[in-house]
């Protein structure tokens, strides 16, 4: 057999008390530079087994609930891109990268580039198949890779399905081969992302009508966070548009178009109190300028979406 088990971890290693820094250690270290945070849970269950196909690295992750991101400035600390695949066989996960956020589940896959700033959510319990494949391994073959991340891939059928069932078995069955067939397999998956990638150029080359308002939805949300009356039928009315289109547009998201903006929101004001130029301002404004307008229905949001109340989320940001 060939060295194709490159490690494996699990929080059961530690003290319950120590999990969340061993975790946050162990995904740094695994894949090349990230943060991580847990949505202010204190207690935490994780482990992840790696395999080795030639370049390709290809990872099982099961865990409680939690986020990763990468900002400008680790990327700037990591020498090697990759462009990385997550597919979940339990929950979902939510990619953004490039001003577009991709929600996927079980029989989807997304990906993203490790050469650029990029967040990935995992809001509940999750079991990831991550792949990781060397950008240049697809750069080399002449594709423009910049408007093709965080987008959905998979589903039904076609290439994109085939790819993520070739990854799923290579992942299972690669301990047990050599390293030529592991590189050979490796070979395969490359060859077999890079065809989903030219298929989904082609998708978007003529994006459907449905993306396409999708896309103005979210644009139109982002551009008015702070508006309070901001509701499914101000944005029907402002689109021109009628409910049904709207939410038809937003039925492969988690939580349809009022999650969404609730999502949106959220994200904005835990933002500004990770932000330490922010820390003049207070929660309420803060919380104001993000279209809050009830200071209770706030508090119990944001606990319920975060783990902690705002006032004790920004309280452990400013002592990080």
């Amino acid at each position: 057999m060939g060295n194709t088990v490159v490690s494996a971890m699990s929080t059961d290693q530690v003290s319950a008390a120590e999990r969340p820094g061993f975790w946050a250690d162990w995904i740094h270290k695994l894949f090349h530079g990230l943060d991580s945070d847990l949505y202010g849970d204190t207690g935490f269950d994780g482990r992840m087994a790696t395999v080795r196909a030639g370049d390709i690295v290809l990872t099982r992750l099961e865990a409680n609930r939690h986020r990763v991101m990468r900002s400008a400035s680790l990327v700037r600390q990591s020498e090697t891109g990759y462009l990385k695949i997550v597919a979940p066989w339990v929950g979902c996960a939510g990619v953004e990268q490039k001003g577009r956020e991709a929600w996927v589940t079980p029989d989807q896959w997304s990906i993203y580039d490790t050469t650029d700033s990029y967040a990935v959510a995992n809001p509940v319990r999750v079991e990831h198949l991550i792949v990781m494949v060397p950008k240049d391994r697809l750069v080399e073959r002449g594709i423009t890779l910049d408007p093709l991340m965080a987008r959905r891939l998979g589903g039904s059928g076609g290439v994109a399905r085939i790819a993520l069932e070739t990854m799923r078995n290579a992942y299972r069955e690669l301990p047990g081969m050599s390293e030529t067939a592991a590189r050979g397999v490796g070979d395969a998956i490359t060859q077999l992302v890079h065809l989903s990638m030219l298929d989904l150029a082609g998708i978007g080359t003529a994006v459907t009508q449905r993306e396409a308002l999708r896309e103005r939805i979210k644009q139109h949300v982002g551009e008015r966070l702070g508006d309070p009356n901001l509701t499914v039928d101000s944005i029907a009315l402002a689109l021109n548009c009628s409910r049904r289109q709207l939410y038809n547009a937003f039925a492969e998201e988690p939580d349809g178009v009022a999650g969404y903006i609730l999502r949106r929101r959220l994200e904005g004001c835990r933002r500004c109190f990770d932000d330490r130029a922010q820390s003049h301002r207070s929660i309420t404004e803060i919380a104001f300028a993000f279209g809050f307008s009830n200071m209770a229905h706030f508090s119990r949001v944001f606990r319920t979406h975060l783990g902690l109340p705002p006032s004790d989320y920004r309280r452990g940001a400013a002592a990080a």
